[in-house]
């Protein structure tokens, strides 16, 4: 089995001026705009779900990441079979969104989490959590590196996001990325899907897996997050997410998404 490894390089200072940006009260700010298919360009509001027009690059990954879920998932409805025939291109975010719901059947809170990193471990390769630590040691420039990059490359997941700056440990730095209404919130209308299938296991893998602290904080009224590099996320029990209650209106799944 080989190990990843890499040479050791000089990285330049982070240009956010690669990334397309759009003007506000407080100057520019770097966006990326996701496929939205609505009228208006933005997400729909709340309660209404946004229309995406998924290209092939989003149908690849959100079928990549369904069949690695799978494997823990319970059988789906239609079939197992079914689900093998499937191409690469021919996969939508609702059918990805069914296989997470179908993982948390029978899971604990832990459990549900374990799966999400093993999930995560195995799209990478060998020995790459500790190659992550090397290039990115948790400095400021890693964090704001690793900021830029969640705009592009994650779009396909959690719908169109910005950098923003944020204060860490009393420092303005732009390590922030604002999810204006996160694809999944929106299309599983769980608050345990969140928590336990996206923000904690998220938060952990970045934090303890490639010790490059990261924070989470979604907002329920509105299913937007803040995602933080650099910030180290609170112990569990005294996150304000421990205490949320699930979207009684919305949620198809509430007898199997406990957050405790």
């Amino acid at each position: 089995m080989s190990v990843l490894s890499f040479q050791a390089v000089q990285f330049p200072a982070l240009d956010h001026r690669s990334l397309p940006r759009r003007r506000s009260s407080t100057g520019y700010i770097n966006t990326v705009r996701c496929g939205i298919a609505e009228p208006s360009g933005k997400p729909a509001p709340f309660g209404q779900k946004t229309r995406y027009n998924d290209g092939f690059f989003e149908k690849v990954f959100m079928t990549l990441f369904a069949r690695k879920m799978g494997r823990f998932a319970a059988p789906a409805k239609s079939g197992i079979e079914a689900e093998k025939k499937r191409s690469w291109w021919d996969c939508d975010y609702e059918r990805f969104v069914d296989v997470s719901k179908r993982v948390m059947q029978g899971r604990s809170r832990m459990q549900q989490q374990e799966v999400v990193r093993e999930v995560l471990l195995s799209m990478l390769p060998p020995g790459a959590p500790d190659q992550f630590r090397k290039l990115f040691p948790p400095t400021r420039w890693a964090a704001e590196f690793n900021a830029a990059l969640t705009v592009p490359f994650f779009a396909w997941l959690v719908g169109p996001s910005e950098v923003v700056e944020v204060e860490v440990n009393g420092v303005k730095q732009r390590s922030g990325v604002l999810i204006k209404k996160c694809r999944y919130l929106e299309n599983s209308g769980c608050v345990g899907m969140c928590v336990n299938m996206c923000k904690i296991p998220t938060q952990d893998f970045f934090t303890n897996e490639f010790g490059l602290p990261l924070t989470m904080t979604p907002n329920f009224e509105d299913m937007s997050c803040e995602m933080v590099y650099g910030q180290v996320p609170p112990p569990f029990e005294e996150d304000p997410v421990s205490k949320q209650p699930c979207f009684l209106e919305i949620c198809k799944f509430m007898t199997e998404t406990s957050l405790v």
